[in-house]
């Protein structure tokens, strides 16, 4: 053996002769079963003319947007998610080849060009298209949807949190230093700048004009170094750039924040939120995002992304982008309490839907505290015909007026208050909660907030959902929607996405759900599930 052949790798100079046997055919040693046959089927039915339309032009002897569509669903399914773990799949596993049909295995460039640009750019649209596909087959029911989030860390450092209420008390103490200086700028130079004790990033920037004007005219030359001292023009100059600069950075934190709390510097579309897998068991925040699941009949007919750390204002966009894409309306909406909000309420409700959502007081209302506590409007009698209601000691709490209160989201909810005399009463410690009141407690009187809307809307859905379909819905939904996060963590691998930025994450989990969906569809053809939506109850012998 040669040392210099071995340096320039150049392995098959010394080695053993062998006889080098290939399969003439790759598709005679993939059995019929195998699921990458049902991933090449899928994809072939599919109407990629969205996908194709991101291309300018398709060299040959290249693999096409197809044959990478079908890739990187099946190294999904077997969890590989990094694009140079499936460069490598792609040019050892059999089954990889056979998606190739002959052509040379992609780089790993390729690969994560084909998702983050490419695929990236008409996720929702080969989502739809599988989820057509699903429903001529009849195994989606395009009647019942069951929808739950969870949250999955982001690529980030879990260090790169940059905190809005942070950054707005550092403005605050930063403005007040502004003013200050701009003040003694005033003096110093005969300017005028401020008004009505108000400074502005633009009032700052016109103050630096005027300063660099005066050095102009005196023909002032800065200095820079050791053993050169700076005139107070130069150190008033100085002090401006830098207030100027920290003043685009806290403004510009401010916007990339938006409504959130928080962002990320290595990822700013991901927010800090509490996680579920808390390493340290110390409640530490991490760069994630909420991942929203539609599912029915087992398989995920919808994803989406989102900033909110809560579920509950999720639930309006997602429904309008499934409603956007998907060509089958869903009538019954089944969601956990997470999402029950007067909002969503009427949303559902003016679409012509039915709402199957677990009130927020489902749980806590079964409890002996809760149907003992006095000051509870549950636990008073109302009399609708005189719209008043009537406490433990027998007085009467009467309506005193309506008032218009608007959410964070922009919802306009209307609340009727009613109030009584509490004078004297035995019961007020226990009936008026609110400890850090002014007020003396001799003095108050128990004030109840109701909306009637959000009331009604409540006792009905829970009608609904203690009917033995509305059960059927919720034991489905725990089963279904709950079972699809599992499988995607525990035996996809999606723990943590390998990509940054909204847009990117989104299609790295359209991806792995269509190879959920691809893995489930197996999974039941091989059992004769086949056509199953609902799982039934279990009926007591």
């Amino acid at each position: 053996m040669h040392k210099q052949n071995i340096l320039r790798n150049n392995y098959m100079t010394y080695r053993s002769i062998k006889q080098l046997r290939l399969p003439l055919e790759l598709e005679f040693n993939v059995s019929a079963d195998d699921p990458v046959r049902l991933v090449d089927t899928f994809v072939e039915e599919m109407d990629l003319s969205d996908l194709y339309s991101t291309y300018s032009r398709i060299r040959k002897n290249q693999a096409t947007p197809a044959q990478l569509l079908k890739i990187v669903i099946y190294a999904a399914m077997n969890n590989i998610h990094s694009s140079r773990s499936i460069e490598i799949a792609c040019k050892r596993d059999i089954n990889f080849m056979f998606l190739l049909e002959g052509i040379p295995a992609p780089d790993h460039a390729t690969i994560a060009r084909f998702i983050s640009v490419h695929l990236g750019a008409c996720p929702r649209k080969i989502m739809a298209e599988m989820d057509k596909i699903l429903y001529h087959l009849g195994e989606i029911s395009a009647r019942d949807i069951f929808i739950d989030g969870t949250k999955i860390e982001s690529v980030a450092n879990k260090y790169t949190f940059v905190w809005k209420h942070a950054v707005t008390k550092n403005l605050a103490k930063l403005s007040e230093k502004v003013l200050n200086h701009v003040k003694e700028c005033e003096v110093a130079y005969g300017l005028q700048i401020v008004h009505n004790n108000q400074v502005s990033l633009h009032t700052l920037k016109r103050m630096r004009k005027k300063l660099y004007k005066i050095k102009l005219e005196a023909g002032i030359s800065f200095v820079h170094g050791i053993g050169k001292r700076k005139t107070d023009l130069q150190k008033s100059i100085e002090l401006t750039e830098q207030y100027i600069s920290k003043l685009q950075e806290y403004v510009s934190k401010l916007h990339k924040c938006g409504s959130r709390n928080s962002y990320s510097k290595t990822d700013e579309d991901a927010t800090f939120m509490r996680m579920k897998e808390d390493a340290m068991l110390n409640g530490q925040l991490k760069p994630a995002y909420n991942l929203q699941h539609g599912v029915d009949s087992e398989y995920i007919v919808w994803a989406e992304i989102f900033h909110n750390p809560t579920d509950t204002n999720t639930l309006i966009p997602f429904l309008d982008s499934m409603a956007k894409h998907l060509r089958f309306p869903y009538r019954n909406i089944v969601a956990d309490a997470g999402y029950e909000s007067e909002e969503n309420y009427r949303f559902i409700e003016l679409n012509n839907q039915v709402a199957y959502i677990k009130p927020n007081n489902y749980e806590i209302s079964k409890t002996r505290k809760y149907k003992k506590d006095i000051g509870r409007r549950e636990n008073m009698s109302y009399n609708a015909k005189s719209d008043c209601y009537t406490c433990h000691n027998g007085r009467v709490l009467t309506k005193q007026y309506v008032q218009s209160r608007k959410t964070k989201a922009g919802y306009n909810r209307e609340i009727t208050v009613y109030s009584g005399d509490c004078t004297g009463c035995q019961f007020k410690s226990a009936c008026i909660k609110g400890n850090n009141c002014k007020m003396p407690m001799e003095e108050r009187n128990k004030v109840l907030n109701v909306s009637k809307y959000m009331e009604r809307q409540r006792e009905e859905c829970l009608a609904r959902l203690t009917s033995p379909f509305g059960t059927k819905l919720r034991m489905n939904r725990s089963i279904q929607v709950e079972g699809s996060f599992a499988n995607i963590k525990a035996d996809m691998g999606l723990r943590r996405y390998s990509y940054r930025g909204k847009a990117n994450v989104l299609t790295e989990s359209i991806i792995v759900a269509l190879a959920y969906n691809i893995l489930r569809l197996d999974h039941r053809v091989k059992r004769r599930r086949t056509g199953l939506h609902l799982y039934e109850l279990n009926k007591a012998a």
